[in-house]
């Protein structure tokens, strides 16, 4: 996953985005978005993951993360090599999946094109990792990542979206994984 972008301290905060090939609405449905969920927290808790902020779009994820453990990019590289064989398995069992065949070939048409696949390619290669050094770089980010759902019309209000880390930054509940606030 070679890329011209290159984290900088694995230790600061860095916004990263992944892409699903295609800008293929994957994450509209559900099922998918919670295997995505686990992915990250398997990370939290295995991997040296620290989590500040997150958004699952229908067809990209921000995420805001460091780690003081492990290289932030292997952490990244991880994440999608597993998540997408998991969503990949999912979509072709899924028999209620109406786009299935037109997803899958997508799938196998630029996996076929990737010298870096065998057989499928879910997420795009590069994430461009940009690293937060300053409080301005960092809230900006914040705030673009929650405000994304807002933008898009799924929501009135950033902490009314499930899939995000809105609410630990706007209210007292938790949300769906857990996050260390920067």
């Amino acid at each position: 996953m070679s890329s011209k972008y290159k984290t900088g301290e694995d230790a600061i905060p860095h916004f990263i985005t992944f892409t699903v090939v295609g800008w293929i609405d994957v994450f509209s449905r559900e099922c998918y978005k919670e295997l995505l969920v686990k992915s990250l927290q398997y990370c939290i808790e295995n991997k040296g993951l620290q989590l500040h902020a997150w958004v699952i779009m229908t067809n990209h994820v921000h995420l805001i993360v460091s780690s003081n453990t492990n290289k932030i990019a292997d952490i990244v590289r991880d994440i999608k090599k597993y998540s997408s064989k998991q969503i990949i398995k999912a979509i072709q069992d899924n028999p209620a999946e109406s786009r299935k065949e037109w997803m899958l070939n997508i799938f196998g048409f630029v996996g076929q094109n990737n010298n870096n696949n065998k057989e499928f390619q879910f997420w795009k290669q590069d994430y461009h990792p940009i690293e937060l050094n300053t409080h301005e770089k960092l809230q900006q980010r914040l705030n673009y990542l929650h405000e994304n759902p807002v933008r898009s019309g799924l929501v009135w209000e950033p902490w009314q979206y499930k899939y995000s880390s809105a609410t630990d930054y706007y209210t007292t509940e938790s949300g769906l994984i857990k996050i260390e606030p920067v």
